[in-house]
């Protein structure tokens, strides 16, 4: 990846999320499948003026998915969980 704006996708705003940045300072993302951890951390250290501490990737799998007789799959994506040592992302402030 050479852009950084290619790696993350989006924020995650669930409940899950909302209570991992609550209670450790856990900012979840959606993340480009094929980025590295080392990536997502310079991605969101240049991006949002924080200071990342740690870095951990789960790969989601798609669910299947049914519309009439037709049976598919939804999309494999990657999920990126960011503990921050310094600073703090709000997104409720940009809704």
């Amino acid at each position: 990846m050479k852009n950084i704006y290619s790696v993350l996708q989006g924020p995650r705003l669930t409940e899950k999320a909302a209570l991992l940045q609550e209670k450790d300072g856990k900012v979840v993302f959606k993340v480009h499948p094929k980025a590295n951890k080392i990536e997502v951390k310079k991605a969101v250290e240049l991006m949002f003026n924080v200071k990342v501490k740690d870095v951990k990737t789960a790969k989601i799998f798609g669910k299947k998915k049914r519309v009439g007789k037709t049976v598919g799959f939804t999309s494999d994506w990657k999920k990126a969980y960011v503990t921050l040592s310094e600073g703090k992302i709000n997104f409720a402030d940009d809704l």
